[in-house]
């Protein structure tokens, strides 16, 4: 009866662990990664929903910076665009006292949301007029990015340089009006 006893034993350990092996493979482990999974969606929810009370806080200031850019982006009409910059760059020469050696604007379509000016500047001056110049670029509200600058001394002691400007400015397409 020991044999017996022992095989009864033997066999009840055998399924015992058979059954722990299949509840771990059906049931905990499943269970296991589809509560993380779950901890990891809620986590993320709440970072978007986060994201989403930041944005509604900055409502109103993400508006007012949208009008601001928006009313001073270029007009809608290319070569009177493009006669603004030039106008600008003329101006900026001149409070700055740089030489302006070339002007080289070029219209590209990118998108039908919007058109930009790119324009190829060359300029000489001291340190002290590109630094102004620079200056002046950039704290105008014009809608203008710089995209490239070079410079480089254009003598011995380096007092003149010569300034290569890649700027772009920005026409927004107005939206066909709906009937």
């Amino acid at each position: 009866m020991k044999i017996n006893n022992r095989q009864q034993l033997l066999t009840v350990g055998a399924i015992a662990v058979v059954a722990l092996f299949v509840a771990d493979k059906l049931l905990i482990t499943p269970l296991t990664q589809l509560w993380k999974d779950r901890s990891k969606a809620i986590t993320e929810l709440n970072d978007k929903v986060t994201r989403g009370k930041n944005l509604v806080d900055r409502e109103q200031a993400l508006h007012a910076t949208w009008e601001r850019m928006r009313t001073n982006t270029l007009p809608a009409d290319e070569s009177f665009a493009e006669e603004q910059v030039l106008k600008a760059f003329r101006k900026w020469e001149r409070d700055s006292r740089v030489t302006i050696t070339s002007i080289s604007p070029q219209s590209k379509h990118d998108a039908d949301e919007y058109t930009t000016i790119q324009c190829r500047i060359e300029a000489s001056g001291t340190l002290d007029n590109m630094n102004h110049f620079l200056y002046d670029l950039e704290k105008d509200p014009m809608a203008l990015k710089l995209e490239l600058v070079e410079l480089s001394s254009h003598d011995t002691e380096g007092q003149q340089l010569l300034l290569g400007l890649q700027v772009s400015g920005l026409i927004l397409t107005p939206a066909p009006k709906k009937e």
